[in-house]
């Protein structure tokens, strides 16, 4: 029987021509599996409403053609709710636009740079408050190196005491906010830089301004690195910055958590934990195994947690990934969830006056919410169970061959670029399945 190879989408994620190492993805579009365009559409009502149940099964067995992918997004992350109609979602686009643009001037404000086009990878004032002179200022990207031309701004010192009107910032929380603006230009010009869209100074300073804005809202997290990683498939995918800062800010209400950090402990400490009971409870021997080595802890399964396995797969690969986790995870009740309080009393039926359906739900939420997950406790995310499935895939190699830490960190990253995201979201399901049996049992 003959089968449709498929397409492979790296096309659509021109790969700059020096960079020969990079993994081939192994997404492919397939007709009558992959999402595409077509059926996009078709599965909007005259109104608007979405058919979001067949939407989901629909990506979970070919994901999202590149073309739409930016739009199906903005629903799977819960930007926008199924229920609403095309007026409805123009609407609170606009509104939301609007939003951005305000926080973006308070922002330009305190900081000139902010919307100009540019950025900076070097400080510009000291933990007291201090303004520092003549720093260096990004323009320009040498597209040979990958790496930043870094002129003298004359104008800066002047424009930094115009924004902050004293010489010497006062506000903890501006001070605290200036001083992540170069890590977050410098983790920028490392962030996907094997990609051509990477190359134009004007995409670069998009995700710089994102990360920035971002920073500035969200009081008690901020920015730590990690989140250029995930922002950037928003600034590919959304040709509106503030279409694309929305779409990752609801990203980041899931993963906010991973970033929170004390004195004493990481907030992806939790996870950790999390992935250690369930290894513990799926593959005792494996687990045992690592305790002995001195890796109860699961700390060298920090950056895959942290950044969602953008650096296990292919940049194609980790967008199918994603997408492919957030169906199975999708809850219709995201918009209610995370819309604006003024937003959140709007109807929470259907068009035919239906309630939620367990088949609006992803496979993953389904399984929750037979067991009871629901009802106690935050259901643990998928990615949990991805970790633990790459883990038990490699468990024969990880016993046999690991003698320290090192062993195991060399093991697993030898998995980068070599995953394949259809069966290690079909593997995090069995084993979520095989976790929840046991762990009653238990």
């Amino acid at each position: 029987m003959w089968r449709d190879p498929g397409v492979p989408a790296d096309s659509f994620y021109e790969i700059r021509p020096e960079c020969t190492d990079v993994p081939i993805s192994r997404f492919k579009i397939k007709a009558g599996k992959t999402l595409s365009a077509r059926k996009w559409h078709a599965a909007f009502t005259t109104e608007g409403y979405l058919d979001i149940g067949k939407t989901l099964r629909r990506i979970y067995r070919g994901g999202v053609h590149p073309s739409i992918r930016g739009e199906v997004w903005e629903f799977l992350l819960g930007c926008y709710d199924p229920k609403s109609t095309f007026e409805e979602r123009d609407q609170i686009r606009q509104r939301r636009r609007m939003q951005y643009a305000t926080w973006k001037e308070e922002c330009r404000q305190l900081f000139p740079l902010v919307g100009s086009g540019r950025f900076i990878t070097a400080p510009v004032i000291s933990e007291d408050g201090q303004p520092i002179q003549e720093p260096l200022v990004l323009s320009e990207t040498n597209s040979a190196e990958g790496l930043a031309v870094l002129p003298q701004d004359n104008n800066w010192p002047s424009s930094l005491n115009a924004a902050s009107n004293v010489e010497t910032v006062a506000d903890k929380r501006v001070v605290q906010w200036l001083l992540t603006l170069h890590q977050i230009g410098l983790d920028v010009v490392r962030t996907d830089r094997t990609l051509v869209f990477y190359e134009k100074q004007e995409n670069l300073a998009k995700l710089w301004d994102v990360l920035a804005l971002y920073a500035w809202i969200d009081k008690d997290v901020g920015y730590g690195q990690g989140m250029s990683d995930l922002c950037s498939p928003m600034i590919i995918l959304l040709d509106d910055e503030a279409d694309a800062f929305w779409c990752f800010e609801r990203l980041m209400r899931r993963l906010r958590g991973n970033f929170r950090c004390t004195n004493n402990s990481v907030g992806v400490e939790a996870q950790l934990s999390n992935l250690a009971s369930i290894t513990q409870v799926i593959d005792p021997k494996l687990h045992k195994h690592l305790e002995h080595l001195g890796g109860g802890g699961y700390l060298f399964a920090f950056r895959m947690l942290m950044v969602l396995f953008r650096r296990e797969f292919s940049f194609c690969d980790s967008l199918f990934l994603w997408e492919m986790m957030w169906a199975l995870e999708y809850d219709p009740d995201l918009f209610l969830m995370y819309e604006e309080p003024q937003s959140a009393t709007k109807k929470t039926e259907g068009p035919k006056g239906k309630a939620k359906s367990i088949h609006q739900c992803g496979k993953y939420e389904r399984a929750n919410m037979r067991n009871g997950t629901k009802n106690s406790e935050a259901p643990l995310p998928i990615s949990i169970f991805l970790a633990a499935s790459v883990l038990k895939d490699k468990s024969a190699e990880l016993l046999h061959e690991a003698r320290g830490l090192d062993d195991v960190v060399k093991i697993l990253n030898d998995t980068t670029g070599n995953l394949d995201a259809k069966k290690a979201c079909s593997g995090a399901m069995k084993l979520h399945k095989k976790y929840l049996r046991k762990a009653k049992k238990q």
